[in-house]
């Protein structure tokens, strides 16, 4: 009902925008106000813009489009290079997520040995944050001159982004108590070092499926127990849809490609500049604003290019 109710709130303070706007205008026109003009037209652009946001959320129509969502990064192979690409990756999503002011927290990080992240997993707090990120699962390839080559050469790098919608307990996903190997220990920070003295951080294995899950982002032990249980129920519910596509796919004769695969997306920054989307062919020459959070143009150009299909 919540969810509901805060959708049409939006749709009705549009109308009641648009309507008092009409009057304004009406008003500039009997006074003879051509200064009210620009006024006006901006106000007409901002309705405009909200309305098209607004007609574009109806395409988020999946089943868990609307719910908040974990994303994960992971280096690929490369070393110091893969896991600066992945902390890259990391920070564009965190400035995406401020600009749609979404909550985003670390719940989990696996720093790099010189630099960057080997992987990390975050939580985008928010309505339709997982209709919107779904359309960066996939494999990201950088193509750079590399920071960390004396001869500064030409890298390739590559990182997997995984997106999870989260779970609803006892609704999506139930999880028996004896399934769990639960295991606290010393919550530790880059290099090794213990940034707690006490045993906060939280390792919970799901014994049928052997999926292990941490979480030690300096909380008490008991928020990140329940934080590393709705990460476990999210990633069941994640095979759980997995298996349903490979079902689905086997019934219409298609292949589901599996593991890492193609990449979605290359972000070329030298020898020429340009970001493009291998699924919709869109692309742009700003991969500085792309790296900078400014995703929704892909994501729109992804979601409209799937109309049809369920998310």
């Amino acid at each position: 009902m919540a969810e509901f109710k805060g959708e049409v709130e939006r749709w009705r303070s549009l109308e009641k925008r648009v309507a008092e706007l009409l009057e304004f205008a009406e008003l500039a026109l009997e006074e003879e106000e051509p200064s009210l003009e620009a006024e006006i037209d901006s106000e007409i652009h901002k309705a405009y813009s909200e309305l098209e946001e607004l007609e574009f959320s109806l395409v988020l129509n999946g089943e868990y489009d609307g719910r908040s969502a974990f994303l994960a990064v992971h280096a690929g192979a490369g070393g110091t290079e893969a896991q600066d690409w992945a902390e890259m990756l990391l920070r564009m999503y965190l400035r995406w997520a401020e600009r749609h002011d979404y909550r985003a927290e670390v719940v989990e990080v696996s720093p790099g040995e010189e630099a960057g992240v080997k992987s990390v997993l975050i939580e985008v707090d928010g309505p339709y944050a997982y209709g919107y990120l779904k359309s960066e699962r996939g494999v990201h390839r950088l193509v750079r001159l590399s920071p960390f080559d004396a001869s500064h050469l030409r890298h390739t790098s590559f990182a997997l982004v995984e997106v999870l919608p989260e779970a609803t307990r006892d609704v999506d996903v139930t999880i028996a108590p004896d399934d769990l190997k639960i295991d606290f220990f010393r919550a530790s920070g880059a290099g090794g070092q213990n940034v707690q003295k006490t045993s906060t951080a939280v390792r919970i294995t799901h014994i049928p499926t052997g999926l292990v899950v941490t979480c030690q982002n300096e909380r008490s032990q008991y928020q990140n127990k329940e934080t590393a249980l709705k990460v476990l129920q999210s990633r069941l519910l994640e095979l759980e849809l997995a298996k349903r596509a490979e079902e689905q796919a086997r019934l219409k004769g298609e292949h589901v490609a599996a593991g890492w695969g193609s990449q979605i997306r290359s972000y070329v920054l030298h020898p020429y500049k340009m970001v493009k989307d291998h699924r919709t062919d869109y692309e742009t020459s700003d991969p500085n604003a792309v790296l900078d959070g400014d995703l929704d143009d892909f994501i729109k150009a992804y979601l409209k290019s799937t109309i049809g299909e369920t998310g």
